[in-house]
C-alpha cells in the first residue's frame, strides 16, 4: 500500500498520525503549508521560542487563526486544532504524541530535542541537519535503543540524495558518486551575512518578503551547508568523501557522468564511491546553461556490455565510454517535502535517510585570521565555515566539528583558512551535544587509527 493510501487508511479510520512540530521558522513554516493538505496527519502542537512568531507564520502560510487556538495539547487533541506554545519538553513528553519534527535549525538544542524524544518514545525527523552532521551515528543508535526511527528530511537535499543511492543499489547499479548542486566559487568561503544577498542571487527586498534568515542563507552560501549535507550522506550512504574538501567542479547536468568519474577516466573523483558537490557556474563566474544548483544526483556505472548497451538504446546521457550514467532531479522542495518522512517513520517505520557509520566531518574553519578572545558564531557567520573532511582525518587533527562552533571563545590565534581544533578554543563541555560528539570519537577513534 502506498503512503498516501496509509494515510487515507488512518484518516478514515479517525487515527491520524499526531505530529509535534520544534522550530517554526522557514522550514517548518513549508511544513505547515502543506498540512492542511495531507489526509490522515494531525499537527498536534509547535513548540517554539517565539510563539507569536510561529503564528504569524501560520497566518503567513494560510492557516485560519480558530486552529491553532487550542489552549494544550490535550484540548487540540480533543478538538483538532493545534497548540502553540514554548515549551518543547511538553510536546516530546505528551504520549499522544507520534512523530516529532526537529525544524530549530540550532544543532546544540537539536541534539537535546532529539535525545529527549527517543526517551519518550517518539520517532523524529531531524531537519536540523547540522546536529546529524558532528553526531548524527550516535542519534541514530540512540533511537534504535529506545525502539524508535530516527530520520533525515525529505525535501532537504540529503535524505533525496539517499534515495538516489537507495534507488541505484536495490536496482543493482554500482555508485560511482552522488550528491547536489551549489552556486560556487573558491571566495564564497569568506562571506558573511553582509554580503550574501549580492552573492546568492535575491535583492534585500527578495529576501525581507520571504522571511528569510542571511545567517542561514550565508551557511548555504559558504560550502558550510554543503559540506554538512554531504557529511550526512556519507555517513547514511558509507560513501566516501574528498581527502581535503569538496572540489565543486563546475558542469552541466550533461557533464556530471564525465566530471564524476574517477581521476584516471577524466574526471574529479579519487576513486569510484564518492559524494561531491557540483558548481552551478563556470571558474569566471559565469552561469552554466542546464544546470543543478538546485537538485541533486547519482553516477551509476554499467558494469557489462549489455547494460552498456541498454543505456544506449534507451537515450540515457552518458559520458563519452557510455559507461557512467546520471539519475538528477533538479529540484527539491525543502519543507514542502517533509510529510514523505512523516509518514515513512510513521507508518512504514522507515527513515529516509540515516547515518550508519562515521566517514564523514565537517571542521570549523577560519574565514579570517581569528584572535585569541574572539567568539565563533557557527554555520553562516563572520569567523568560520565548514570544510568536508574524512571523519579519520578530523579525529587525527582533533577538528572542531562545525555544529558545536556556536558562541565558542577562541583562545590561540588562528589563521585564515587553517581548521580549528580543540585546543585553539574554550568549549562549553557541559553540553549533551558535546558530549555525544566525544563519546562518538571514543567509539569509532581505535578503529580509525588502526586502519591508518
Amino acid at each position: 500500500m502506498s503512503l498516501y493510501a496509509k494515510l487515507q487508511q488512518r484518516a478514515a479510520e479517525g487515527r491520524p498520525v499526531r505530529v509535534g512540530l520544534i522550530g517554526a521558522g522557514k522550514f517548518g513554516s513549508m511544513y505547515l503549508a502543506q498540512i492542511p493538505r495531507t489526509p490522515g496527519v494531525h499537527l498536534a502542537a509547535i513548540a517554539d521560542l517565539s510563539p507569536d512568531g510561529a503564528r504569524a507564520n501560520l497566518a503567513r502560510v494560510g492557516w485560519e487563526a480558530q486552529r491553532t487556538e487550542a489552549a494544550s495539547i490535550d484540548e487540540a487533541l480533543k478538538t483538532g486544532a493545534t497548540h502553540i506554545g514554548d515549551d518543547w519538553q511538553a510536546l516530546v513528553r505528551h504520549p499522544a504524541i507520534d512523530v516529532v519534527v526537529e525544524c530549530t535549525g540550532h544543532p546544540i538544542s537539536a541534539v537535546d530535542h532529539c535525545l529527549e524524544a527517543f526517551a519518550h518514545g517518539k520517532h523524529v525527523v531531524n531537519v536540523t541537519v547540522e546536529a546529524d552532521a558532528f553526531c548524527g551515528p550516535l542519534l541514530a543508535r540512540r533511537a534504535a535503543d529506545a525502539g524508535v526511527i530516527y530520520s533525515l528530511a525529505f525535501g532537504d537535499q540529503p535524505a533525496l540524495i539517499c534515495d538516489l543511492v537507495d534507488w541505484a543499489r536495490t536496482c543493482g547499479f554500482p555508485v560511482v558518486a552522488a550528491g547536489r548542486g551549489h552556486k560556487w566559487l573558491p571566495h564564497f568561503c569568506e562571506s558573511t551575512p553582509e554580503t550574501v544577498w549580492d552573492f546568492y542571487g535575491l535583492t534585500p527586498e527578495q529576501a525581507k518578503r520571504g522571511g528569510l534568515n542571511p545567517k542561514m542563507f550565508n551557511s548555504f552560501l559558504d560550502g558550510s551547508k554543503p559540506s554538512i549535507e554531504s557529511t550526512a550522506v556519507a555517513n547514511a550512504t558509507g560513501l566516501a568523501v574528498p581527502s581535503n574538501g569538496l572540489l565543486y567542479p563546475p558542469a552541466s547536468i550533461d557533464d556530471i557522468p564525465s566530471i564524476t568519474r574517477p581521476k584516471s577516466e577524466g574526471g574529479v573523483l579519487e576513486k569510484k564511491g564518492m559524494v561531491e558537490v557540483i558548481s552551478s557556474l563556470h571558474t569566471d563566474g559565469t552561469p552554466i546553461d542546464y544546470e543543478i544548483r538546485m537538485g541533486v544526483w547519482v553516477t551509476v556505472e554499467a558494469e557489462t556490455e549489455y547494460i552498456k548497451n541498454c543505456f544506449e538504446e534507451y537515450n540515457a546521457k552518458t559520458d563519452p565510454s557510455g559507461r557512467y550514467f546520471t539519475l538528477y532531479k533538479r529540484w527539491h522542495l525543502i519543507g514542502l517535502e517533509v510529510g514523505m518522512s512523516v509518514a515513512s517513520v510513521a507508518l512504514r517505520g522507515e527513515a529516509t535517510g540515516v547515518a550508519t557509520g562515521w566517514n564523514a566531518d565537517v571542521v570549523a574553519t577560519a574565514k579570517r585570521d581569528l584572535a585569541p578572545g574572539e567568539m565563533l558564531d557557527g554555520e553562516g557567520g563572520y569567523t568560520v565555515w565548514g570544510k568536508l573532511l574524512p571523519a579519520d582525518a578530523s579525529v587525527r587533527m582533533g577538528g572542531v566539528p562545525l555544529g558545536l562552533a556556536h558562541d565558542v571563545k577562541v583562545v590561540r590565534p588562528v589563521k585564515k583558512g587553517q581548521s580549528l581544533t580543540w585546543a585553539d578554543v574554550a568549549m562549553d563541555t557541559g553540553t549533551r551535544a558535546y558530549q555525544l560528539r566525544r563519546e562518538l570519537e571514543t567509539l569509532f577513534r581505535p578503529a580509525m587509527l588502526k586502519a591508518a
